[in-house]
């Protein structure tokens, strides 16, 4: 708006022959330009030397535009626009990034028998950040797998409770069939991905409902203290009793010996 109102040229050039005017040092003011501005010409007096002066009026000033706002808020708030980190270029809509215990295991149970990805990465990762425009390309050409990023560098303390200590280290799960793999792999080793998703890919439809994480897993989350995850453990279910069942005693009866075998016997005892 500065901008405007700077090439609008609301202030001439100073002339002291024109009393009709409102003068004060330097340059003069037009009738009535801002009306709402009362103001007496010897407050006006200053030694500007005939530049221009701009004046915002009553709403621009109650603008929250034109007000200071703090750089970091204006980052937050998108006001400013920040570069995006390594992990979040390149992201493909079946690719998500696990916020919580909770959302981990949500995501799996959700994914039904859809093929899952666990991406464990860490932000300080030179293999993890090599690694990753690989994965984004797959995650492209592969839009029926979900892929889901984990960060270990927030959420050290459910990677300990999951037993992942190397990275970056990937993990495959299947509906009903729970984890299918788990290896870590650089971008030197790609082909080790590759062999997987390839294995595993083909759909295949689960027998039972669907598994995610291992019990032990899940019971190790719920036991670290440091996560907001709940879980009650599934009842042992008692295995099935066998029955005895009694063999009843058929019968016998001798067999008599064929005539064959009774000639053989009467010679055999000459």
């Amino acid at each position: 708006m500065a901008e405007v109102l700077g090439k609008t040229n609301l202030f001439t050039a100073c002339n002291y022959s024109q009393g009709k005017n409102q003068e004060f040092s330097g340059c003069r003011l037009k009738k009535n330009t801002f009306p709402f501005l009362k103001v007496k010409s010897q407050a006006l007096r200053s030694g500007f030397n005939g530049q221009r002066v701009v004046f915002l009026d009553k709403n621009s000033v109650n603008d929250t535009r034109f007000r200071l706002v703090p750089l970091k808020a204006q980052m937050q708030n998108g006001l400013i626009g920040k570069n995006p980190k390594w992990w979040e270029k390149g992201v493909q809509p079946n690719m998500k990034e696990v916020t919580s215990a909770q959302d981990l295991v949500d995501s799996l149970f959700n994914a039904g028998d859809k093929l899952v990805i666990v991406d464990f990465f860490s932000p300080g990762c030179g293999g993890c950040k090599a690694l990753h425009p690989k994965v984004c390309q797959l995650a492209e050409m592969n839009p029926d797998v979900q892929f889901l990023q984990v960060n270990h560098e927030e959420h050290k303390s459910m990677c300990y409770s999951l037993n992942v200590y190397v990275l970056p280290f990937f993990r495959f799960y299947r509906g009903a069939e729970g984890r299918l793999c788990s290896f870590s792999c650089t971008n030197a080793t790609i082909k080790k991905f590759r062999d997987a998703l390839a294995k595993h890919k083909p759909y295949r439809s689960s027998l039972g409902p669907t598994k995610g994480l291992d019990e032990s897993e899940l019971l190790a989350l719920a036991a670290n203290k440091d996560l907001s995850f709940d879980y009650t453990p599934k009842p042992v279910q008692p295995a099935p009793e066998k029955v005895a069942v009694s063999e009843e005693k058929l019968p016998t009866t001798p067999l008599e010996p064929k005539e064959s075998e009774e000639k053989t016997l009467v010679g055999a005892g000459r």
